[in-house]
């Protein structure tokens, strides 16, 4: 049976189900921001599950903004209890991101738009933007989902690349294709033709081959 959620979806819990999931922790009683995260209708992010977790619930992670510690809470919940919340696009998110960030943001939604594409935020702008808490610093990198099919094209790699040779901030992220696979772009686009590249989904890290992800596309 197909997840009914994949790596990096959104999803909002519902407050019944999020109380009783506090109520069993009483060790994160005093971490800032968990009581009424739900009731405010903040989301959770799914991720990969980690070794030994296993079961249907849906594995989940909510990461607290840096000025509270910047710590990551992990937690699996059943998929009754959640509801998907619409991917926010790099283009919705702009309005949250520092100043300085601008040319390059709107450079990387022309790239996208050229090839088709349209790239997700994910990491501190996703975080500030469907939050209103601060998580962006002047160390942030930009973290950015490419939903893409197979092949890829080189020009969206070589691409983001020209970018990132610019960009007042590093330029993180992944090529997240069909079957809800992760490839880092970088290593994607370094990677030999008869090389491999780690490939992240919901429940393994595999080494996929490199043979026939990379095609050509528009400049």
């Amino acid at each position: 049976m197909a997840e009914p959620f994949r790596r990096h979806d959104l999803v909002r819990v519902d407050p019944a189900a999020w109380d009783a999931w506090r109520a069993d922790r009483p060790d994160l009683c005093a971490v800032p921001h968990l009581e009424g995260w739900a009731a405010a209708g903040r989301p959770l992010i799914v991720r990969r599950r980690v070794p030994g977790e296993t079961g249907d619930a849906v594995p989940l992670g909510l990461p607290l903004p840096p000025a509270d510690g910047k710590r990551r809470i992990g937690l699996a919940l059943p998929a009754s209890a959640l509801s998907p919340v619409p991917a926010v696009s790099l283009a919705e998110a702009a309005a949250d991101a520092p100043a300085s960030w601008g040319p390059a943001v709107d450079a990387l939604t022309a790239l996208g738009r050229r090839h088709g594409l349209v790239p997700r935020p994910f990491g501190s702008l996703l975080w500030q933007a469907v939050t209103g808490l601060t998580y962006l610093s002047a160390a942030s990198d930009l973290d950015l989902l490419w939903p893409c099919r197979v092949p890829v094209p080189v020009g969206l790699l070589d691409g983001i690349a020209a970018v990132a040779e610019t960009a007042p901030m590093g330029i993180d992220g992944e090529i997240l294709l069909p079957d809800g696979a992760g490839l880092h772009w970088r290593e994607l686009r370094d990677a030999p033709e008869d090389g491999s590249v780690l490939a992240k989904s919901l429940d393994r890290l595999a080494l996929q081959a490199v043979a026939g992800l990379r095609g050509p596309g528009p400049a």
